[in-house]
């Protein structure tokens, strides 16, 4: 048999791991958000990531076997796109929404590109954009845990300057507040970061300068430095989004440009912007640039004459 070049899309893996172990891991690190969140919203926050987790698997099934194209289900990918989609819906969003979003983020934001490793984009937040674009009052409508009472979210009450109570710090910690199904407890998305900074799916770099520039930042542009970090889905985002194998850059430099400008977009969108929550946005215009940042922080390659070399 003659030897062949088998030449693939990113992510290019080396040892023994593949899509479907590193996706597990995943879940695994999600876990502790999931069971808060059921603790917090209830029984319905679990059938709202059930209903996204099936409608994400059913639509790249589909849309595979009408492209013609291989049935990759069993890596595990869209399982991960659809509890990440989950969590960055209200708790009481309704079961058609999150079904609406399942189907964009996986047609939209991956099977359009060609699938896993050829999307520039990561699908959940694309199918968040546009549910957010196309149904703001349902994307916007946000319920305090345990009793389900309609209240506005900490960055809300900020930006428009309500006279709501602020939580506490020690209640953004554990994640008795009002936001996003799986965003609000710092602490179990902390504990997960922790799982997959143990098991080395994904670097520190991203995290800790997209943190640490929305935290720096806040401070100059006159904010709380840690309710800025503990609000909205900054902790999510940082840890479980812009560390995306596939829409992140590849270089160690490149990571931390990437979390830099995360974070810079972040503060720009919260403090200027119309919006009070701008993770969403900083990481989608940030996944733009990532071709880019590859290009310019790749390493130097020694042995090699450069064309620019000097001729006789």
């Amino acid at each position: 048999m003659k030897d062949q070049l088998v030449v693939s899309v990113s992510p290019h893996i080396k040892g023994k791991e593949t899509v479907s172990s590193i996706m597990l891991d995943v879940i695994i690190a999600l876990f502790p958000a999931l069971i808060v969140s059921v603790y917090l919203f209830g029984w319905y926050s679990l059938m709202l990531v059930l209903i996204s987790v099936i409608f994400c698997v059913g639509t790249e099934f589909f849309s595979q076997k009408i492209f013609g194209k291989e049935i990759t289900i069993n890596d595990l990918s869209a399982v991960v796109t659809g509890i990440l989609l989950a969590f960055v819906l209200p708790p009481g969003s309704p079961w058609w929404l999150v079904a609406v979003g399942a189907v964009l983020s996986i047609l939209l934001g991956k099977q359009i590109f060609g699938g896993l490793g050829n999307n520039p984009f990561n699908p959940v937040l694309v199918g968040r954009a546009v549910l957010l674009v196309s149904w703001p009052i349902q994307m916007t409508t946000w319920t305090t845990p345990f009793d389900g009472i309609t209240s506005a979210s900490p960055l809300d009450i900020v930006k428009m300057g309500l006279d709501n109570p602020l939580p506490s710090y020690l209640d953004l910690f554990l994640g008795n507040r009002v936001g996003c199904l799986g965003e609000t407890s710092t602490l179990a998305l902390l504990i997960g970061a922790g799982y997959l900074l143990y098991k080395k799916q994904i670097k520190i770099h991203t995290p800790l300068f997209f943190i640490s520039t929305v935290g720096i930042l806040s401070i100059l542009m006159g904010g709380d430095l840690l309710f800025n970090v503990m609000s909205g889905g900054l902790i999510l985002g940082a840890f479980f989004m812009a560390t995306d194998i596939v829409t992140s850059p590849l270089t160690k430099s490149g990571k931390v440009f990437f979390g830099i400008g995360c974070g810079l977009l972040t503060i720009l969108i919260r403090f200027k912007g119309g919006t009070p929550e701008g993770v969403c946005y900083a990481i989608l215009i940030m996944n733009m640039f990532v071709p880019l940042i590859d290009q310019y922080t790749k390493p130097k390659r020694f042995g090699t004459v450069s064309l620019r070399s000097k001729t006789p």
